[in-house]
């Protein structure tokens, strides 16, 4: 379930996500991204690396104002900085021991929809669920 979990987590931040249009969902994701760049500065386990780390995140955020792409790179810069916080032994949440590592699997899932252009989820399922209706409606159709 610790493997699963992060992956569930990511899907629904996906989901949740897919409800704000565009261009406010990819700026709003810039946003997230900047949060999330400066998450580890409290535990401080590299010590001074957790300020330009944050500060190379809000660059990072700040070009994926306008583009899904660097939106995207951002999330892979935060599972590096994940996996590593996880190695040392310093997690992201410090009552949460795995912590690092949940997050470290979560973010990949998110950085590919945002790659992909953080399309809407809903919108697609949307579609595959209405192309499936149209079909079997059709099926049935041509059969009477």
């Amino acid at each position: 379930m610790i493997y699963v979990s992060p992956i569930v987590v990511g899907i629904a931040y996906c989901l949740l996500m897919s409800l704000i249009k565009e261009p406010h969902r990819r700026r709003f994701n810039a946003i997230m991204l900047a949060g999330a760049g400066a998450a580890y500065l409290s535990g401080g386990g590299f010590g001074p690396w957790e300020v330009p780390f944050t500060a190379l995140m809000a660059y990072v955020a700040y070009r994926g104002l306008e583009s899904w792409a660097f939106i995207g790179i951002g999330w892979l810069l935060h599972t590096a900085w994940d996996v590593a916080h996880w190695l040392k032994g310093q997690p992201i949440l410090h009552f949460a021991h795995d912590s690092s590592m949940g997050c470290a699997i979560c973010d990949p899932v998110i950085a590919l929809w945002c790659l992909r252009g953080g399309p809407s989820l809903i919108a697609l399922v949307r579609r595959w669920s209405g192309a499936g209706r149209t079909a079997d409606r059709d099926h049935v159709s041509a059969s009477s």
